[in-house]
């Protein structure tokens, strides 16, 4: 789930401290904000963004295209129900720590509207020069550059380092998809690379995964279709077995979602597997693929 400059945004918790720090970031690289939504806080402005009590009300003033919400994890499943209620494609929710039932229910009502979901426990997504939504740092040169490189991640900490050791070795990104370290996600490491395999500006892609679960191995057959070049590197390889590490999705069982199962799924699919992120750079040069600087 990509965004771009004509994509109008809506910030669910604008009035709130990380709403509103962050609604400053995202303006910062191009993002469009147009209005903010928090219940009971209609008819104020946030840094010019006029505020609404409910994205429904904002609806009926703006075309929404994207809402990301800072909320909190009780109050994720109405705010994204407002959000699909009125028209929205393109949902990222940003909270960690939110109930499993509720997140179901957010998946099943955006999947009957037509909407897409990025996360939940996401840190969001990037295109440099474009547009950021989330709390990535894309304002930051020294870690976002236009590029071709697209970058997939479920942490954001570690997708903010690979993105830094890009820009080190003089590539830039086509995006950051940082699709969430839960166990139950609207956009799978699937859905995200296959949406940058699809995107004419990526030339290669960066996958960033860790152990638990099995979006990885998922993946691999899909990948091993491709044309275009696939560098992975998985947190977490050197963890005690049966030892849950970092996020909710890091759960290894029955054989799938270890380091080992994960390394052996992407190479057979063809895809480069390094062992430092500090690697990528020299691994995308083998692979044919230029640095831009």
């Amino acid at each position: 789930m990509l965004v771009s400059a004509q994509d109008n945004v809506v910030v669910q918790g604008l009035t709130g401290r990380q709403g509103s720090f962050w609604a400053e970031r995202m303006a910062e690289c191009g993002t469009r904000i147009v209005a903010g939504a928090s219940p009971g806080k209609g008819g104020r402005e946030v840094g010019g963004v006029p505020v609404y009590d409910s994205v429904v009300d904002a609806a009926r003033e703006h075309e929404l295209d994207v809402s990301v919400l800072f909320v909190p994890p009780l109050a994720v499943r109405k705010a994204a129900g407002d959000a699909v209620a009125a028209g929205v494609r393109k949902i990222v929710l940003l909270t960690e720590h939110v109930p499993y039932q509720d997140i179901m229910h957010v998946l099943a009502d955006a999947r009957d509207h037509g909407a897409r979901v990025l996360g939940p426990n996401t840190a969001g997504l990037v295109v440099p020069g474009v547009a950021s939504v989330g709390i990535m740092p894309g304002f930051a040169d020294n870690i976002f550059r236009p590029g071709s490189i697209g970058v997939i991640s479920r942490s954001g900490s570690l997708g903010t380092l690979v993105a830094l050791n890009l820009v080190s070795a003089g590539y830039g990104q086509s995006a950051f998809i940082g699709i969430g370290g839960d166990p139950i996600l609207g956009t799978t490491t699937l859905d995200a690379v296959r949406e940058l395999d699809e995107d004419e500006r990526t030339e290669a892609v960066v996958l960033v995964g860790e152990i638990g679960g099995s979006m990885e191995e998922d993946a691999a057959e899909y990948i091993a279709t491709m044309r275009k070049p696939v560098v992975a590197f998985i947190a977490g390889r050197s963890a005690p077995p049966d030892r849950r590490m970092g996020h909710a999705g890091a759960i290894v069982s029955a054989g799938k979602g270890s380091g080992t199962s994960k390394v052996d799924a992407l190479t057979s699919a063809g895809a480069t597997v390094v062992d430092l992120p500090s690697g990528i750079g020299d691994a995308l040069l083998a692979a044919g693929v230029k640095p831009a600087a």
